[in-house]
């Protein structure tokens, strides 16, 4: 409780007690479903999004980060956000001594990476696919990879 100095009265507060829940759950695709789901082709505003993790330089802002995970939602919005890709990689064109850039799904962080230096989460897999530069960018899953053309057409890469 709240004690008044010199019968000042003391600050009043309210507080936001409400909760927001997105109830459009989403149904659990089977794994034939989600199979044929990601191999479907990817949307031009998807592609033109991950592909312009350059265009901001060596750092990037919380709104840059929130845009791409906006993109990715908006690819994906009828799956379940456990089978969403836990990152993108790409070729870097931000020049020496980068090679490849990276966007972990699960939390938004955006790297750009030196030959030699270790990627994460299971990235590394999909470094040389990547620098090749023959794909527009890299969806690294834990099962798969699936190289994503400049035209959105898919290839399944199991482990």
């Amino acid at each position: 409780m709240v004690r008044s100095i010199l019968g000042a009265a003391g600050p009043k507060v309210a507080l936001d007690t409400q909760v927001s829940v997105n109830t459009a759950a989403r149904s659990r695709l089977n794994p034939l479903e989600l199979q044929a789901r990601l191999r479907q082709k990817r949307t031009t505003a998807y592609v033109e999004a991950m592909t312009r993790l350059d265009a901001g330089g060596h750092v990037h802002g919380k709104a840059a980060t929130d845009a791409l995970m906006a993109a990715i939602r908006a690819e994906f919005p009828d799956v379940q956000i456990d089978a969403w890709p836990v990152g993108i990689i790409a070729k870097c064109f931000l020049g020496a001594p980068y090679e490849v850039h990276t966007l972990e799904a699960t939390g938004g962080i955006i790297q750009h990476f030196k030959g030699g230096e270790s990627l994460p989460q299971g990235m590394e897999r999909a470094r040389s696919l990547a620098r090749s530069g023959h794909y527009a960018f890299i969806e690294v899953y834990t099962d798969k990879l699936i190289a994503v053309g400049v035209n959105g057409q898919t290839a399944i890469i199991e482990n």
